[in-house]
């Protein structure tokens, strides 16, 4: 495991993004399932849709609290994003090609978080918030069945063209 020093040595760029109508989805949800579970245990005491909406209002604050900001570094040798809890490192080797992500409308808006899914016929790991940009990148090797990730963005052109640079590089070496 490298040291910080070492990592900030090697880091070429890093962003952090977040989205004020994400966490504010996330928390209205969490709040309407918390009302709906408040009035069912009253009414009904516990039962099914009682512990439903109690496992909805979990999630829902998980969510609110884990999909708040989207990180993004790029080091000289791996991309590496940062979800709450949650991270994925693409290597350098293992980083095919770059591209910006365009999706059908109807997977474009499927979500905010990290989400997988296949589109035309690429499976990928989507780690996005709905109102920015994304890049793909394709994977030489597969991790499990993810053949790519995309992710958001305020800058697809200057990633992109770090990425560009980092793809070559490994060609090189």
């Amino acid at each position: 495991m490298k040291d910080t020093r070492e990592h900030d040595k090697d880091l070429i760029y890093t962003e952090s993004i977040s989205s004020g109508r994400t966490e504010a989805l996330f928390l209205a949800l969490t709040v309407l399932f918390v009302c709906l579970l408040v009035w069912r245990v009253n009414a009904y005491d516990w039962e099914i849709l009682g512990i439903v909406f109690a496992v909805f209002s979990g999630m829902f604050l998980f969510y609110a609290l884990n999909y708040r900001r989207l990180t993004i570094q790029i080091t000289l040798h791996a991309l590496r994003l940062t979800f709450g809890i949650f991270s994925w490192t693409v290597p350098r080797e293992n980083m095919q090609s770059c591209q910006l992500d365009e999706l059908p409308l109807f997977m474009k808006y499927g979500g905010a978080g990290i989400h997988f899914m296949s589109i035309r016929k690429l499976y990928r790991a989507s780690f996005n918030f709905l109102e920015y940009p994304r890049v793909l990148i394709a994977f030489k090797e597969k991790i499990g069945p993810v053949a790519g990730i995309s992710f958001s963005t305020r800058q697809p052109e200057s990633i992109m063209a770090l990425l560009e640079q980092t793809i070559a590089a490994e060609k090189t070496t």
